[in-house]
């Protein structure tokens, strides 16, 4: 259980009665890793920021208006909220977890030691001293992953009663992508699953009036918190947004750095136009 004192798993911003269709969640934020996770790794805690989105909760800070907004505690290394609870557990750190059944359900990002319980980081293959019993892995699932993914779905449930729409925006930062002129944005809707089109059009619009590349789908198309929460045609859209950390953060990429207050202004941009775009969307579905 959960000490007395423990920091809250996650800060949720905004009114009880939603006053925006946006709904922002920032899951990758955390940096309050618990005294018992710090006991069983391999490698210093500090080496643990490589799985981070380093500050991203920088930026979260200055773009927070009226949206109900969720920003994680708990750090990435801890619980990954964007993988599955069922199908991203990795079977070499989860002892809960049956070898047999592995290879026909395993996806690429557990194989690469990024599942549910991240394995690799920090220069290490296996960051853990031991395999986590199947009761510390569910009592995270029932301790953090659950209680974020409820508050979230309630929370764009909300929205869409009181809007007739709800738009999930989920925050992300990603390292500098390789090639001689890459994109320094990138929007994922899941090929075309998890929102209409004209929100990914909107935003990548808003992203090109800033003087920044941006791709689509490529090479992050959303994970597991649009699979879990986007129903496009229920009213519920969802889209990823990973900003590369080098827009925000100093040249070492560890701290935010001149480029958080640029970086600020058009994701606010962003959250604005697609708010009002939802809003029209919904009013003119009324009138049909």
């Amino acid at each position: 259980m959960e000490a007395p004192n423990a920091p809250p798993l996650f800060d949720r911003y905004g009114s009880d009665e939603p006053a925006s269709p946006v709904v922002v969640s920032v899951p990758h934020a955390g940096r309050d890793y618990p005294q018992a996770m710090q006991a069983l790794l391999t490698i210093p805690v500090a080496r643990l920021s490589t799985l981070e989105d380093r500050h991203i909760d920088a930026v979260a800070g200055l773009v927070r208006g009226k949206e109900t907004m969720f920003v994680a505690r708990r750090p990435r290394g801890w619980i990954d909220l964007n993988r599955s609870p069922d199908r991203d557990r990795d079977p070499q750190v989860d002892a809960g977890v049956d070898p047999r059944s592995f290879a026909a359900q395993a996806s690429d990002k557990v194989r690469n030691g990024i599942g549910l319980i991240p394995r690799r980081a920090g220069g290490a293959d296996n960051m853990w001293r031991r395999k986590l019993s199947d009761a510390e892995v569910t009592t995270r699932i029932a301790q953090d992953h659950a209680p974020y993914h409820a508050a979230l779905s309630a929370a764009l449930d909300a929205a869409r009663a009181r809007f007739g729409i709800a738009l999930l925006l989920d925050l992300h930062s990603m390292p500098p992508l390789p090639g001689v002129t890459p994109a320094q944005v990138v929007l994922g809707n899941r090929h075309g699953h998890s929102c209409a089109a004209l929100f990914t059009d909107l935003a990548a619009g808003i992203v090109r009036d800033a003087g920044l590349r941006v791709a689509i789908n490529h090479p992050y198309a959303g994970g597991y918190i649009l699979a879990a929460h986007a129903r496009p045609r229920a009213g519920i859209h969802a889209l990823q947004l990973e900003i590369d950390r080098s827009l925000y953060l100093d040249e070492l990429l560890d701290r935010p750095g001149a480029g958080v207050t640029t970086t600020a202004r058009w994701v606010r941009a962003a959250i604005d136009a697609l708010a009002g775009a939802a809003l029209a969307t919904s009013h003119r579905i009324a009138a049909e």
